[in-house]
């Protein structure tokens, strides 16, 4: 099956070539998206997300490196690609004194029409008042129709950046009904985001950008049951962290009262060895979220070992 996106060493340089003292945004970037699947493009602000997504519309132009949208190439096949992909920029910028049903009505026309009855629906659910000029809305309410007027041609492919910025946690979660709607329709999202959250509760796999580079792409719930923990030691004397931390797999140990923490890649076994003459009262652990997994990542001194594991 073709990839819905396929970039091949994309590369985009601002200000010139980077030996020039240019800005190098994103790097080298090979990535694949598969039909019908919700995909997490996942970093920092500056990681190169949003300079991905421009690229990918043909907004900007790559210095070196390829991308295809929807089979097609995205420089020389952008207006087509854009017929079929539905966009919710980070910035959202609208006529403000247009009324947003007349701004809905202006995009779905140029699309080549669009059924009302649906934005309707969308409207209802995102309990938002279609009647109203862009100047009288919130920055949620903005968010809502910026959602709308991204799927409201039912497109092949959205794109997402940052999209539920501004919603409240029950709209966030109608949001993701709508999300989780699109990819039982066998659709695509591309959703970039740095809200590990989110991220987590909707996609299917997710991909982690650091300064312009990708440094991996996975599945969700794999990434997040790296081989990996957090443990907690509870003694019945105060606690003593003397050799722990040179036992193999164990790191970041500390102690807090009758407490240690540590953190364990691989077997029990060499821990327990080294915790016999303590007596233990209990033992927690605790599996990695993706927030954490993304700490690491950024965590210069503990990013190797864990991609490792990853």
């Amino acid at each position: 099956m073709t990839p819905v996106i396929q970039t091949e060493n994309l590369t985009k340089v601002y200000g010139g070539s980077a030996s020039r003292g240019g800005v190098r945004a994103l790097e080298g970037l090979n990535l694949t998206v598969n039909a019908g699947e919700i995909f997490g493009y996942l970093g920092p602000n500056g990681a190169g997300k949003t300079t991905t997504i421009r690229l990918l519309l043909d907004l900007i132009r790559p210095t070196s490196g390829s991308a295809r949208v929807l089979g097609l190439s995205a420089r020389a096949d952008s207006i087509a690609i854009r017929q079929r992909v539905g966009y919710l920029p980070a910035e959202l910028a609208l006529w403000d004194r247009e009324n947003a049903r007349r701004i809905v009505d202006f995009v779905g026309r140029a699309r080549g029409g669009y059924d009302e009855r649906y934005v309707n629906r969308l409207a209802e659910r995102l309990q938002f008042d279609l009647s109203k000029p862009v100047r009288a809305y919130s920055t949620g309410n903005k968010r809502k129709l910026g959602i709308i007027i991204a799927m409201m041609n039912q497109p092949d492919l959205l794109i997402l950046d940052e999209p539920s910025s501004g919603l409240d946690p029950l709209m966030q979660q109608t949001f993701y009904e709508l999300v989780r709607e699109v990819r039982a329709q066998g659709r695509t999202v591309f959703l970039s985001s740095h809200v590990l959250s989110e991220v987590q509760a909707i996609c299917d796999r997710v991909a982690i950008l650091r300064a312009g580079k990708l440094e991996a792409v996975q599945r969700v719930d794999q990434l997040t049951h790296a081989d990996f923990r957090y443990v907690t030691l509870h003694l019945r004397d105060a606690a003593r962290v003397n050799g722990l931390a040179s036992v193999p797999g164990v790191s970041a140990v500390s102690a807090e009262g009758d407490a240690i923490h540590l953190q364990l890649i691989g077997d029990f076994d060499p821990l327990l060895r080294a915790l016999d003459g303590y007596y233990v009262r209990d033992i927690q652990v605790r599996e990695p979220s993706l927030e954490d997994v993304f700490l690491k990542f950024y965590a210069p001194t503990q990013a190797a070992a864990l991609t490792e594991k990853v």
